[in-house]
């Protein structure tokens, strides 16, 4: 009954997907779940040189033989995820075995014209959202007049609906962002053309799933944004609009808790954030720079800038701990090749008190100012290196050092984009 998480540890852009492929290529796996967000995550994977994104499809799409999952706890564009079809189907890519929960919620056009116009409404309290309508599509999960990917193949129910969505939100659109009305037929008629295509993808995922774990089959479940983002333990509110930790995965996928065996967290060997929110070691000199140069620190789903900063230990330890994480994977530690002294964030001080754990409130994070210490770097391209033995006598002591201070032990470390570019530091 081999069920793994694999989820983000800081806020996002980890490199989630390499390890996810990398689990997939080392073992046999049976099927790759995505139980959160929308097509507002993306993954970068490199297979034999050739670069793939993907963005509301798991990672797993990629790899033969596994059954890829679109669960219950993902919001659904339609029109985003059969244009990510059509462009891996283009490059040669085998999409037939997809499957698509009928409980899975669907983003519709007024979800995302609600998402732009609101936004923008917000000036300088911007959220830093995609724009691409997830925060109002869970929203209307929430109000309990949303629409799942099921309503599509019954139009009397889908009208209903939608008339019940847009009877509110049509009103704010006029009255409070002085924009035109959204036409019911319209946004009805332009569901309905995805349902013939639709229609033999969609199932009982969380039945599906169950049965898969009964049967001794391995399931993946690959997380989209991360632990920092995530709506209840996350920079709120500055998170996204899902449950991106490991016990979000339960609900987003129906499953139990005791079902699940490993949980991978995985970390950069520095951090970054996209969007706006706190973000305690964020820099802004040459270093920040040549981190996001070096690390091509580019949005995968939105092409934004990431904000780059050191390695925080104390996010790494609250990772740890809400997502009961068995293991670190951590990424890109080749980026950090040509650093002289490499600084790590250990505490942080709030008005002058030290915190070794993440601050309660979200005030004192606001406030909080990064302690410290450094190491030496290694100074030497380490891309080629394939076993922790092989690594600069300095880069093993910053691997443990971090692993000694971030609550969970390090499976491997990532030392280029590729999915062999990986050292096994603890056998599982």
């Amino acid at each position: 009954m081999p069920a793994i998480v694999v989820l983000g540890a800081q806020w996002g852009d980890e490199g989630k997907g390499k390890a996810t492929d990398l689990l997939a290529t080392s073992q046999p796996i049976d099927y790759v779940v995505r139980t959160s967000g929308g097509h507002n995550a993306g993954h970068t994977i490199v297979v034999n040189g050739e670069k793939y994104a993907t963005h509301l499809l798991p990672s797993g799409i990629l790899t033969p033989g596994a059954t890829s999952v679109i669960a219950n706890g993902v919001v659904v564009s339609p029109e985003a995820l059969f244009r990510e079809l059509d462009g891996l189907i283009e490059r040669g890519v085998e999409v037939a075995q997809l499957v698509v929960s009928s409980n899975a919620h669907v983003i519709a056009s007024y979800h995302v014209a609600v998402d732009k116009v609101s936004e923008r409404f917000l000036g300088k309290n911007q959220i830093g959202t995609t724009g691409r309508g997830i925060g109002p599509a869970y929203g209307d999960k929430v109000n309990r007049v949303g629409i799942r990917v099921a309503d599509l193949f019954d139009e009397k129910i889908l009208r209903q609906k939608v008339e019940a969505a847009l009877e509110v939100r049509n009103q704010v659109l006029a009255k409070v962002y002085n924009r035109r009305a959204i036409d019911v037929d319209s946004v009805v008629e332009e569901l309905l053309t995805y349902t013939d295509r639709l229609r033999p993808m969609v199932a009982d995922t969380s039945l599906l799933l169950n049965k898969a774990l009964d049967d001794g089959k391995t399931v993946l479940f690959e997380g989209a944004q991360a632990t920092m983002l995530d709506v209840d333990h996350g920079t709120y509110p500055f998170v996204t609009s899902s449950s991106p930790i490991a016990g979000g995965v339960c609900t987003g996928a129906g499953i139990g808790p005791t079902r699940i065996d490993r949980v991978i967290g995985v970390i950069k060997a520095y951090s970054t954030r996209v969007g706006s929110g706190p973000f305690p070691t964020e820099l802004f000199d040459q270093d920040g720079i040549d981190l996001q140069r070096i690390g091509g620190e580019i949005g995968v789903s939105t092409g934004r800038t990431r904000r780059c900063g050191w390695y925080d230990a104390v996010v790494a330890r609250y990772a740890a701990r809400v997502n009961g994480l068995t293991e670190f994977y951590l990424t890109k530690l080749d980026v950090l090749d040509t650093w002289e002294r490499i600084p790590v964030c250990v505490a942080y001080d709030v008005d002058g008190v030290r915190h070794d754990e993440m601050p309660m409130t979200q005030t004192e994070y606001h406030h909080a100012t990064p302690v410290y210490e450094y190491f030496d770097g290694w100074g030497t391209d380490i891309s080629g290196c394939r076993s922790f033995e092989e690594l600069p006598k300095n880069a093993q002591v910053y691997v443990k050092a971090l692993e000694e201070m971030s609550g969970a032990p390090f499976w491997a470390v990532g030392v280029g984009p590729g999915r062999e570019q990986t050292v096994v530091v603890n056998e599982r």
